[in-house]
């Protein structure tokens, strides 16, 4: 089967959603299908990275708010894109205009939207949540909610990581909606990565002795990470107890984050890592992941944590919950740095290493293979099984399309 996944928000610089297509592509061919990436990008290419894993980028302009990205503004030349690489299936992973042009493709291929972002939960909940309750701005929001209603109609299946997304899609009356599991990949994030001299020499960087907690925050700088807040909560418990953290990232709001880091001693902030395996020793070898956004509609990073055996200190919103399991870490109230600086402290109070003992026993995780293979089997139910191809049959690659 030929799939096209249409990215808006594939970047080589960017975060989870990049990780996530990074894995599908090479993990398309192992189970016999072929998988064709359209990004936004500043020229038109086309790149192999494998049998059956091709990246077609479209031309694009940059996002104003993180010129890292880019959004595809040229239907026209989206169209021609899938109509020339023919795909049996489309899966368009952002809920933004791409969504709309792929529903309004003319191809016979079947589609779905994979629910990669919770606008709501990102924007309203937070920007409202703390003065008005969610039902209320669910309402002031109706427009929005019109959109994912009309998008529903458009595809054949919506694609959630998780049962609490979904089951808010279907109680806003999304139809096809479907909780498909993501998972982590196989073999890389282990307990047994952990190395206490990583941990002691990133203690010591910031200012602190072996016998102090280590926290760990990894993800993209931007304002819906609530990283300012977690930041400043960890400053606020490590003036009276041992405890720092390191953050590792890159994004639009690494200025402000350095600058709150030089007025906390025990922070200190991390270029992002793009060594999978050095990333999974760093996480292995921290006391806790402590992660501040609550609109993740799987987190990918915690499920990280979660596979490294260490304990989680999350917020009780979102699908970062769902990788909380009992003894091995805590939530706190979403939004508050407050209830953040409590749990800490609670966790901290409640030992952990003994946490920690508890977060490996239950380390065991979903993989990203078992996500795909579920995932690739309901594209093949929706497809029809006419336009179905073996991924033998597609080894040519396809001529420009005229309209780039």
């Amino acid at each position: 089967m030929r799939i096209a996944d249409v990215s808006a928000f594939y970047t080589p610089a960017g975060g989870g959603v990049r990780t996530y297509a990074d894995a599908k592509l090479r993990a398309a061919a192992r189970f016999g299908h072929e998988l064709i990436l359209i990004a936004p990008g500043e020229h038109h290419e086309v790149t192999r990275r494998g049998p059956g894993a091709v990246i077609v980028t479209v031309p694009s302009p940059q996002l104003p708010v993180d010129k890292r990205y880019r959004y595809f503004n040229d239907e026209r030349a989206l169209h021609s894109v899938l109509d020339t690489w023919a795909p049996d299936h489309v899966e368009a992973s952002s809920p933004w205009s791409s969504a709309t042009m792929v529903g309004r493709w003319q191809g016979a291929a079947s589609r779905s939207l994979v629910m990669h972002s919770d606008p709501l939960a990102a924007y309203a909940y937070r920007w409202l949540g703390g003065v008005v309750p969610i039902p209320r701005i669910d309402r002031i929001f109706e427009w929005f909610w019109s959109h994912l209603r009309g998008l529903g109609q458009m595809f054949d299946a919506v694609v959630c990581a998780g049962d609490d997304y979904a089951d808010r899609l279907r109680a806003g009356g999304v139809c096809n909606v479907q909780t498909i599991g993501m998972g982590v990949e196989r073999g890389l994030f282990s307990p047994s990565l952990r190395s206490n001299e990583l941990r002691e020499e990133a203690l010591r960087g910031i200012g602190l002795d072996a016998d102090a907690t280590l926290l760990l925050g990894v993800g993209r700088f931007s304002a819906e990470k609530r990283w300012n807040m977690v930041m400043r909560a960890v400053a606020e418990v490590s003036r009276k107890r041992p405890v720092g953290m390191l953050l590792v990232g890159d994004g639009p709001k690494r200025f402000g984050l350095e600058l709150l880091a030089d007025r906390s001693p025990h922070v200190a902030i991390l270029p992002r890592i793009t060594d999978r395996m050095e990333l999974a020793r760093l996480i292995a070898s921290a006391d806790a992941l402590v992660h501040g956004c609550e609109a993740e509609t799987f987190c990918m990073v915690a499920a990280e944590a979660r596979a490294s055996g260490i304990p989680l200190i999350i917020p009780d919103r979102g699908a970062t919950a769902d990788q909380l399991v009992s003894g091995a870490g805590t939530a706190f109230r979403a939004g508050s740095q407050i209830s953040l600086e409590r749990a800490i402290k609670r966790f901290l109070d409640r030992g952990p290493e003994l946490q920690r003992a508890a977060a490996v026993r239950a380390s065991h995780v979903r993989t990203m293979d078992e996500h795909f293979a579920d995932l690739f089997a309901h594209y093949e139910q929706l497809s029809p099984e006419r336009r179905l191809r073996p991924v033998s049959g597609i080894s040519a690659e396809p001529p420009l399309p005229a309209a780039i």
